[in-house]
């Protein structure tokens, strides 16, 4: 596992987001554009290459019904598949501003 390092995001008033890791792989244009979207933000996230960690690749075919989508994102307990790329959709599930310099 790979973890992607990046400044602290929130003030010290504020709660972090739950822990995030995205299993993807090297090939995956959506899974760059996710890893690219999180580190503009300075948001930390683990790594997790499914294709080399096969107890990977079967957490993402079951969260995702039998299908090996990549990008799979975990927070905390809950799954999501982010393919196609979509950084609404993204912001969204993370309940995070799509604009970089607002961050929040």
């Amino acid at each position: 596992m790979r973890r992607a390092s990046a400044a602290s995001l929130f003030p010290a008033s504020r709660t972090p987001l739950e822990r995030i890791t995205m299993y993807c792989t090297t090939w995956c244009p959506d899974c760059r554009r996710a890893k690219d979207f999180l580190r503009r933000r300075e948001i930390e996230f683990d790594e997790i290459n499914i294709e080399e960690d096969p107890d990977a690749e079967d957490i993402v075919v079951t969260a995702n019904r039998g299908k090996r989508k990549v990008p799979t994102i975990r927070v905390g307990e809950r799954f999501f598949a982010c393919s196609p790329f979509n950084a609404a959709q993204l912001a969204e599930e993370l309940q995070i501003s799509l604009n970089p310099e607002q961050k929040t």
